[in-house]
């Protein structure tokens, strides 16, 4: 059983930067695969982005390639996802995510532990 509590979200212009953090608690944090999802208003939740255990492994989905960095901190039981070239439509409520069932993936059922979320609103 893992606890996880996403912080960072906020109000930032198009074209600024920021840094989600996800905090988790319980044992063995680096044996779980981490996700970021997001939701916007009235549309599905998406995959953001995905990192296996020991960071190593890495996946982003094609929007966000090149200004989303998705990294973890083993030793401090923490993922994060660095945000930068902010677009209006990544406005959006970000969650983190956890699975030990499988490898990093970006599909949102095969994580069973998930974040409450965090907002992040981009101003055009």
């Amino acid at each position: 059983q893992v606890h996880l509590v996403e912080s960072g979200g906020g109000l930032v212009q198009a074209g600024g930067s920021l840094r989600l953090s996800c905090a988790a608690s319980g044992r063995s944090f680096n044996s779980y695969a981490m996700g970021w999802f997001r939701q916007a208003p009235g549309k599905e939740r998406e995959f953001v982005a995905a990192i296996g255990w020991t960071g190593a492994i890495t996946y982003y989905t094609d929007f966000v390639k090149g200004r989303f960095t998705i990294s973890r901190d083993n030793a401090k039981n923490t993922m994060y996802l660095q945000m930068n070239s902010l677009k209006p439509e990544d406005t959006a409520v970000y969650y983190c995510a956890a699975t030990t069932g499988v490898g990093p993936s970006s599909r949102d059922y095969d994580y069973p532990y998930w974040g409450q979320g965090t907002q992040v609103t981009v101003s055009s």
